[in-house]
């Protein structure tokens, strides 16, 4: 992990966000590419970390469980609001647009739902 990171903890998680992504029509992944390929990457070395150093690999599996959190957190943060900001215009806002707000909800939902 990069000595820079902020430590986290899975108790943390509740306090913030972190990179996330949008998703515009139907499920996806939940979390950029290249996010998951780094996440994987550390948790390899965490996994390795256990031999020497169980209880720190333990600690470190913890933060990064609390960090992939976060990530996903933001992401539906982040869809959330551009969701909102679709329909939330007052009076500017036609059927149409209501209507494919719904439809955006209605997957966001469904993609709630499944994690």
């Amino acid at each position: 992990m990069n000595r820079t990171e902020e430590h986290l903890s899975t108790a943390d998680f509740v306090a913030g966000g972190v990179q996330a992504v949008a998703h515009e029509e139907g499920p996806g992944p939940l979390l950029l590419p290249d996010v998951v390929q780094e996440l994987r990457g550390r948790w390899d070395e965490v996994q390795t970390g256990f031999v020497d150093e169980p209880r720190q690999a333990v600690q470190q599996a913890d933060e990064l469980v609390a960090r992939a959190m976060k990530h996903i957190a933001e992401s539906f943060a982040n869809e959330r609001q551009n969701l909102e900001r679709q329909w939330d215009r007052g009076d500017e806002v036609n059927t149409e647009d209501l209507r494919q707000a719904l439809r955006k909800y209605r997957t966001f939902f469904q993609r709630l739902l499944t994690v």
